[in-house]
């Protein structure tokens, strides 16, 4: 027996107690819940289980109805119940795992895996992606709360993606635009640390585009570049789906040659192993030097795609080796390439959390790639590199891969700040309110600041990361300081963090008296909130996001802020905002 793709979409409801209304909790047999399983009422309404596996509906009418829940990998259920005019019913389903048989043989005169499998070899819902969702920060009172805490976060996949969607006229899911990735998928002109640490900040307050009575808050964190031939060897595995649904050429194959673009960067003090998986995982090539790179090019080159999908056991088969290869003095890291469809085997989601935690703390990352498009597991990705110290990539092109691969990814591997956590203390007597854009699942307690046992996120050689908040300033306020910020981090495989200050200056600056990187942020953000329909997107509109993008363009080596505009212009013929206000809808039944 196998469990398929615990997929991570999730649908917020109301807490709030209301009439008529069916809710419920969906397990498999042994008890575990079961999350991202689609839930039918009555063969019209749908929703998706949250990750505790319940699922809600909120306003059913009185009388005789039939439930269906279905998850891939498992066999569906369907209860038929009775609803009482005026009450509130809660129901259990549980879901059997479906039999797949199958084979697979890992040859031993080869670096190839092969699968035969019986059937199809794949099973799967639907042909759609899957985004955890997104419940945007609200507005919080600084007398109230002054203080506000969250985790860096450098990822870029979602722009990838939203990309992916407007070139084909097509409006991304709300959920699959997060800001914080939209505006940090850009390069920015931050400092260089000058005092020998490995990270600097910058600030910049300026007039907010989207409400002039507004003020909004730049922060720029940028991590020191560090010479490659100082950086220390890295000792890779890759972790690779070779399942059926990675046939096509937007997969399995952009991924070869992707990870050819990356063996090619590598020096010859680096090694690579190779784990696959499909029906089961196996090892395709042991740990190899990149002095020898014809070798691992040779079992890239002969990787086929083929059978269903076994990647909790991949993963326990890529920890396996790299604590076997584990190097205490090189960059250990695994990096899974996949389209999502994701089964975690015999493990619950929170044992693989556990057990990504728990080998981040030994020293061994996880950095996730996500290719494809009709069903990709979005949310579980995220998660994953979020629990594994590593960043989430998404490919959809080859020129993506040859931008990740070929000039970020060999920087970013080896972190010259680990566990990098901002915290700002807003000044009630400037700040009326205050809401931050983005970083809606990297939030952290206040009080988590100064525990150096919570975890947060890394800044690899020359990364800069960028977060924005949206302020109101108290009525008759005037230029000066309206926060403190600081900033803790641990040096690389240090215990104790070490922490920076600053103050926050308002100094009346105009939207347009902004630095270039400031606009050019404000910018992606409000098109980011376009995307998304955001009730905070206030007077947005695609002419503002399209002349503050053209007026901050700049110098664009390469070439990707030109390429912006071109997005903007799909956005429009795409429809958005009215897709965006639909899928918010959605999320709110």
């Amino acid at each position: 027996m196998k469990r398929f793709a615990l997929l991570l979409l999730v649908v917020f409801v109301n807490a709030a107690p209301v009439p008529q209304v069916i809710r419920g909790v969906v397990v498999a047999d042994d008890g575990s819940v079961l999350p991202g399983v689609t839930v039918t009422l009555d063969g019209r309404d749908a929703v998706v289980t949250d990750a505790q596996g319940r699922f809600l509906f909120p306003a059913a009418a009185a009388g005789t109805h039939t439930v269906v829940a279905e998850l891939a990998g498992y066999r569906g259920v369907a209860q038929s119940l009775t609803l009482p005019a005026g009450t509130a019913l809660d129901i259990r389903l549980t879901l059997k795992p479906a039999a797949v048989a199958e084979t697979i043989v890992v040859t031993a005169e080869a670096p190839l895996l092969q699968v035969n499998a019986a059937g199809s070899g794949r099973t799967k819902r639907g042909d759609s992606a899957y985004y955890a969702p997104i419940l945007e920060h609200d507005w919080k009172t600084a007398a109230r709360e002054r203080v506000t805490t969250f985790s860096i976060d450098v990822d870029g996949a979602s722009y990838a993606n939203v990309r992916r969607f407007l070139e084909t006229n097509e409006p991304p899911p709300a959920d699959a635009v997060r800001l914080e990735e939209m505006v940090n998928y850009f390069r920015y002109h931050y400092p260089e640390p000058a005092d020998g640490r490995p990270i600097a900040i910058s600030t910049e307050v300026a007039g907010c585009p989207w409400a002039p009575e507004h003020r909004l808050l730049r922060i720029g964190i940028r991590g020191r570049t560090a010479d490659q031939w100082r950086l220390a060897p890295n000792n890779l595995v890759f972790l690779l789906d070779v399942s059926g649904s990675m046939s096509p050429p937007d997969r399995l194959p952009l991924i070869q040659q992707a990870l050819r673009l990356l063996v090619d960067r590598l020096r010859g003090d680096d090694t690579v192993s190779i784990v696959v998986y499909a029906g089961a995982a196996g090892v395709v090539l042991p740990k190899t030097s990149v002095a020898n790179k014809d070798v691992i090019l040779a079992a890239l080159d002969k990787l086929e795609a083929g059978g269903s999908t076994a990647g909790g056991e991949g993963i326990e088969l890529a920890y396996k080796i790299a604590e076997e290869n584990f190097d205490p003095h090189a960059n250990n890291r695994v990096i899974l390439a996949t389209d999502g469809d994701f089964n975690v085997g015999a493990s619950s989601i929170k044992e693989l959390e556990t057990l990504i935690e728990s080998k981040r703390r030994r020293g061994l990352y996880l950095t996730c790639i996500g290719v494809g498009d009709d069903n990709l597991n979005d949310g579980m990705m995220e998660m994953l590199a979020g629990k594994g110290n590593g960043n989430y990539y998404y490919l959809d092109s080859l020129d993506e891969a040859k931008k990740v691969f070929g000039r970020e990814l060999t920087s970013t591997l080896v972190a010259v700040a680990d566990d990098v956590k901002v915290q700002l203390e807003f000044d009630p007597g400037a700040i009326q309110s205050y809401r931050q854009l983005g970083y809606e699942d990297r939030a952290l307690a206040n009080e988590d600041f100064a525990d150096d046992s919570k975890d947060a996120g890394e800044i690899g050689s020359g990364q800069s990361v960028t977060a924005l908040y949206e302020l109101v300033p108290n009525a008759g306020a005037g230029r000066g300081r309206i926060a403190a910020l600081r900033v803790r981090y641990k040096d690389p495989g240090a215990a104790a963090s070490k922490e920076l200050t600053a103050a926050i200056v308002d100094d009346g600056k105009s939207a347009f008296d902004a630095t270039p990187d400031t606009q050019w942020a404000a910018a992606i953000a409000e098109m980011s909130m376009l995307l998304r329909d955001s009730p905070h997107k206030g007077r947005s509109s695609w002419a503002d996001v399209a002349a503050l993008a053209r007026a901050t363009r700049g110098e664009d080596v390469d070439g990707l802020r030109g390429e912006l505009l071109g997005m903007v212009e799909k956005a429009r013929n795409a429809g958005v905002p009215p897709a965006g206000a639909q899928a918010s809808r959605l999320r709110s039944r």
